[in-house]
């Protein structure tokens, strides 16, 4: 009878999963939107006159404000100071925000003649409004982080992490399946207001969540049973830089994240200009990791919880990604077969990585630590976001213009793949030293998550 009376809304499997269900549509309605722009590289180049150094100062733009004004270090603070509540509806909000004046900048803004700071009305302003998403993107991702270590503590953890970035990555496989053929139907700016949409749903959806959140915390209050957490100070910044397992995850996080999401924001252009795929196709192909993801982070995830292992699958997805890269640099290999095949292994890559690395975090930093490590970690990790979109933009201006359609500019993609094979080669080594410290300072990356009755 006791048991019974101790029971928490989490313990209830259908619950806990049906709150994960919840707060995973609106980081998948904040997927789409991500990647909603990617694939109209090529239209925004004919249609509204966006160069390659644009579009990757718009990509970048994604994380500027999370790395040079800290907004995610802050939202990490706010995330342990105030809350899983308030912090997943104040990011909720700035995303909604922030993808409202995009579509503003692409639309009222279009034609504008007016320059901010070297660039067009339009892209400057859809940058910035892209940047502002961007911090609410982020600090979602790691609310929804600790959100999860705390919902699914001692269960399924890697499972359930697996499964919100299968659920978020149906929101990239819809936003590079449909961006072109909607724009081409209705209009360019078509597929930014269908994201605008979806991420007033998700907001909507976070605050249903919080009814069942509120519940559980009183519970967890009133369970004698339950140890009280301790409370996060801001000395909890030194102990996690401080951490050695910090700066390896972090490097290792940002280096292979910039070898996936920038690679993306390119490679429908890659598709078409190297392999010869309809641009129609081209983004269905390029979203193929999202959809390899669907189905294979919750499988990887549900092994870290049963068998561990997590420092070899992040070994093994780091591996994975120097090959997609190097065979993608090389010339002579321009098949379109060849190019499908290698983003379905860049998918198993992308599955692997993640499902392993997330939970991780987990391990290494005691539960009230663990929002502010995960901002540190998204932190560094825009950094790359930021910067490598921006030299991937510069390099094809300045070295890889190959000739010029109808005032359309063609690239030549080797020289970028070739700098994507070296952010994944030294992903690999930083794996190797991860596994190195997990034995020396006693991490338990290679043990299981469930633990056992």
């Amino acid at each position: 009878m006791s048991v019974e009376l101790n029971k928490k809304l989490n313990d209830s499997k259908f619950t806990r999963w049906m709150a994960l269900g919840v707060v995973a549509f609106t980081m998948m309605a904040a997927y789409f939107v991500n990647d909603v722009m990617a694939p109209l590289k090529t239209m925004l180049e004919g249609q509204l006159g966006w160069g390659s150094t644009d579009f990757g100062f718009y990509t970048g733009a994604y994380s500027f404000l999370n790395v040079f004004f800290l907004m995610l270090i802050w939202g990490g603070l706010i995330l342990d100071r105030f809350g899983i509540r308030f912090t997943g509806k104040l990011a909720a909000i700035l995303m909604v925000f922030g993808t409202a004046l995009q579509y503003y900048g692409i639309t009222e803004l279009a034609d504008s003649n007016s320059v901010y700071f070297g660039y067009k009305a339009g892209v400057f302003i859809s940058s910035v409004g892209y940047s502002i998403f961007g911090v609410g993107a982020e600090v979602a991702g790691i609310t929804v982080t600790k959100l999860i270590a705390k919902w699914f503590k001692g269960k399924e953890m890697a499972t359930a992490m697996g499964v919100q970035v299968a659920l978020a990555r149906i929101g990239s496989q819809a936003a590079y399946t449909l961006a072109i053929p909607v724009a081409k139907s209705f209009h360019l700016d078509t597929p930014v207001l269908i994201g605008l949409v979806l991420l007033v749903g998700g907001l909507i959806a976070f605050f249903a969540f919080s009814v069942l959140d509120k519940k559980l915390d009183k519970q967890i209050k009133d369970d004698k049973t339950s140890v009280d957490e301790e409370k996060f100070s801001i000395k909890d910044v030194g102990a996690i830089l401080s951490n050695p397992g910090f700066w390896l995850i972090a490097l290792l996080c940002v280096l292979f994240y910039s070898c996936v999401f920038p690679f993306q924001k390119f490679a429908t252009e890659l598709m078409v200009s190297k392999y010869g795929i309809d641009a129609d196709f081209a983004g269905s192909i390029v979203g193929l990791p999202a959809l390899g993801a669907l189905i294979l982070t919750p499988v990887f995830g549900s092994l870290v919880d049963s068998k561990g292992k997590a420092d070899n699958i992040m070994i093994i997805g780091a591996a994975m990604l120097i090959f997609v890269h190097l065979t993608y640099s090389i010339p002579s290999i321009n098949g379109w077969w060849v190019a499908t095949v290698l983003m379905i292994i860049l998918g198993i890559a992308f599955s692997l990585v993640p499902s392993a690395m997330w939970p991780s975090v987990a391990k290494i930093f005691p539960a009230h630590q663990l929002g502010t490590a995960y901002a540190l970690i998204f932190f560094i990790q825009n950094i790359g976001l930021w910067g490598v979109p921006n030299l991937i933009g510069w390099i094809q201006k300045e070295f890889c213009i190959s000739e010029t359609i109808n005032g359309v500019n063609q690239y030549d993609y080797t020289i970028p793949m070739l700098v994507f094979t070296g952010f994944a080669t030294l992903s690999l080594v930083i794996g190797l030293l991860l596994k190195v410290a997990n034995k020396k300072y006693g991490y338990g990356l290679e043990k299981a998550n469930i633990e056992k009755k």
